[in-house]
């Protein structure tokens, strides 16, 4: 191996002019030095690892072992196998069972449990996603939704005794889960629920744990009582168990498999029917409601909208975790990418050596500029699973009553719920694209089995449509935003948004709560007007995440005179602009946390530079997509939209030598780059000879 000591060739300053930029702006980072240093890696993966750094480090030991890694060519049946076989090493680690409340054995730590499976996904993701059904869906399900009462099967789920399902989705319905048409009416005379699937549209779909594993089930279903005249009280949770001891079926339990998916075979997904199952009345995970032996029905939440709320409300950890898992997946995909890019050589320059892959400048673009939204994306989840944990903290020790909470509470707990989805819509998003650059990066190489890209890229796919499709969450977010002064969301039919945010425009700008706070702090440190000013950039993107809400709302002011069905057609011809606010707020939360991240650092030590570098990347990448809109506007000239994509080119120039210490810094297992196309006989990762 050769190491340099004083440059490196192959990444040579650009020469002076430079004849592919526009005029040069003030304030202009200087280029990074071209011999990285490898130690600024530690300083940058402790960014990235947030506030458990110690939990993060242990998961890496224990995913350091190639037999919990994915079966390259193996059968779906030897996947699942696989997959439930290393279940039990995840039971060991311990780590989802953290997320538990202490009176079902856990440690009330929701965050080490979600990013348990953030670790799980840079691995295997069918044995993230088995995990994550297993404590996360099903077990969640009990600890969050069940009483004391419940506390043996919450205890048989933690400890892998009582495998089980989230039977959630029905063939008819998947995001409309308020329609969901699976019944629950409860018999007086023997105190039992029939549990029943009246339609075929009613069948439970894609339930994880169905096809082979799953012993029971938290089914959800519309809770029919005796005092309700035949009136649903809508949805409800209720413990169904599926199978015996055998395996076998139970009787009016109709499972089916799904098989072979696009991806995630070690998860076995299927379908689950019910006729007439009769279950104890204490199998109603009873946390937000009950019903006594003679039939009455009693909810300390009288709404019946925001008790449907309150209940999927103590379930949105499954959203931020599988935002952590899309996470964990890219920066693995893209350790491998850079890797390989900084060991291939193809093209031989005027010098007649082969150029590293690195070398070439649009290489260069297509992994690093993904690679700065990785980081931003990796520390606004951060600090979303801190806000989770320290809301979970309040309502545990009392401070914070979830069947009555005040109005101060109700506006953090909407913000989480905008904030999560804001988080899976972005990061698993971006993951779809960003492994599959990775594999396309990888030519010939990214397409074989044995390198794990292909593996990356399939069970991540799933991701941007289950725990919520994502161009419905994106939606929630926007719709958040319009709602952003007025009552609880819980209450609010959708002709009342559609109402409020009408009659309101002048008040609809901006939450007075939390992320968007801090993001105002920045905007007013505004002292300059260069491109390369943090405080300027983050005026930029919040000035036009304000401007698309303020346009949103003065759109939908017809509806102030309409009826209902007018005012829903008015809000479906809304729904592209209904997006693009919400995908306006994503980028004001990114960059927003590239700036804080950045500003923890000591002011000229290399790790700042390289996180300024970063961050403008992020910024440019941004106003860049969206420089009609600036330029319409009359916020960036032409000219400065050329500079700041000009920039672009000279700040992936600049990182391209300290690409292997940024994804160093991903602390990804060493395992995962245990992969053929990084290992067998080449040229060496260091080797700058000719």
């Amino acid at each position: 191996m050769t190491t340099p000591t004083a440059t490196r060739p192959d990444f040579e300053p650009a020469p002076e002019p430079r004849a592919d930029s526009a005029r040069p702006e003030s304030g202009s980072p200087a280029r990074l030095p071209i011999n990285p240093d490898p130690t600024v890696a530690p300083e940058l993966q402790a960014l990235l690892d947030g506030s458990n750094p110690e939990f993060r480090a242990a998961a890496r030991e224990f995913l350091n072992d190639p037999a919990l890694y994915p079966l390259p060519g193996a059968s779906l049946e030897e996947h699942r196998a696989h997959t439930f076989a290393n279940l039990a090493a995840v039971r060991d680690f311990g780590g989802f069972q953290q997320g538990f409340q202490e009176s079902n054995g856990g440690a009330t730590n929701p965050r080490d449990a979600m990013t348990t499976l953030e670790a799980l996904a840079r691995v295997d993701g069918s044995l993230a996603i088995k995990s994550g059904v297993q404590w996360g869906l099903w077990g969640g399900a009990l600890d969050q939704l069940g009483t004391e009462r419940h506390r043996e099967w919450a205890v048989g789920a933690a400890n892998l005794s009582i495998p089980g399902c989230f039977a959630m989705t029905e063939r008819g319905h998947g995001s409309d889960v308020q329609s969901l048409e699976t019944t629950a009416t409860y018999d007086p005379n023997t105190q039992e629920f029939v549990i029943d699937t009246p339609s075929p549209t009613a069948v439970k779909n894609y339930i994880g744990n169905a096809a082979n594993d799953g012993r029971a089930a938290a089914v959800f279903a519309q809770l029919i009582t005796p005092d309700s005249d035949g009136r649903a009280n809508g949805v409800h949770a209720f413990i169904v168990p599926i199978r015996d001891e055998d395996g076998q079926p139970l009787p009016g339990i109709i499972l089916g498999d799904h098989g072979s998916k696009g991806g995630l075979l070690g998860v076995d997904n299927g379908t689950i029917a019910f006729d007439k199952v009769r279950i104890p009345r204490e199998n109603l995970l009873n946390r937000f409601a009950d019903v006594a032996e003679d039939g009455t029905y009693s909810s300390p939440i009288a709404n019946r909208n925001a008790r449907f709320f309150t209940m999927l409300g103590t379930l949105i950890r499954g959203r931020i975790g599988v935002s952590g898992a899309a996470g964990g997946a890219t920066q693995s995909a893209l350790t491998i990418a850079v890797r390989y890019a900084n060991r291939r050589r193809q093209f031989a320059g005027a010098t007649g050596r082969d150029k590293r892959l690195i070398e070439h400048r649009q290489h260069r673009r297509r992994l690093l500029i993904p690679l700065a939204r990785t980081y931003a994306l990796q520390l606004l989840h951060n600090q979303i699973l801190d806000r989770y944990q320290e809301q979970v903290e309040q309502q545990s020790s009392g401070a914070w009553s979830v069947t009555e909470p005040t109005d101060e509470h109700k506006f953090a707990a909407r913000e989480m719920e905008s904030l999560a989805a804001a988080i899976k819509t972005a990061h698993t998003t971006h993951a779809t694209r960003t492994i599959q650059e990775c594999r396309e990066a990888c030519g010939g190489a990214g397409y074989m089995t044995e390198n794990r890209l292909t593996t990356y890229r399939a069970d991540s796919d799933v991701y941007a449509t289950f725990e919520g499709d994502n161009t419905v969450l994106i939606q929630m977010v926007g719709k958040n935003l319009l709602t952003a002064y007025g009552r609880d969301m819980a209450d609010m039919t959708p002709w009342d948004t559609v109402k409020y945010a009408a009659t309101t425009a002048s008040d609809v700008v901006r939450r007075r709560t939390g992320f968007t706070t801090r993001l105002q702090d920045i905007r007013d440190l505004v002292n300059a007007d260069s491109l390369f000013d943090a405080a300027y950039q983050t005026r930029l993107i919040d000035d036009r995440a304000q401007s698309v809400l303020r346009s949103l709302v003065r759109r939908v002011q017809p509806a102030r005179k309409a009826d209902r069905i007018q005012a829903a057609a008015i809000m479906d011809k809304c729904q592209d602009h209904l997006i693009a606010v919400g995908w306006a707020r994503v980028d004001a939360l990114l960059i927003q946390a590239m700036v804080e991240a950045e500003r923890s650092l000591e002011e000229g030590s290399m790790a700042r530079q390289i996180m300024e570098q970063l961050r403008t990347l992020l910024a440019f990448d941004i106003i860049t997509q969206h420089a009609g809109w600036y330029q319409e506007h009359n916020l960036l000239p032409g000219g400065r939209v050329k500079a700041a994509r000009a920039a672009m080119n000279d700040l992936v120039d600049s990182l391209a030598p300290w690409s292997d210490v940024l994804v160093d810094a991903f602390g990804s297992p060493a395992e995962v780059t245990n992969v053929p196309m990084l290992t067998e006989p080449g040229i060496d990762l260091h080797d700058t000879t000719d």
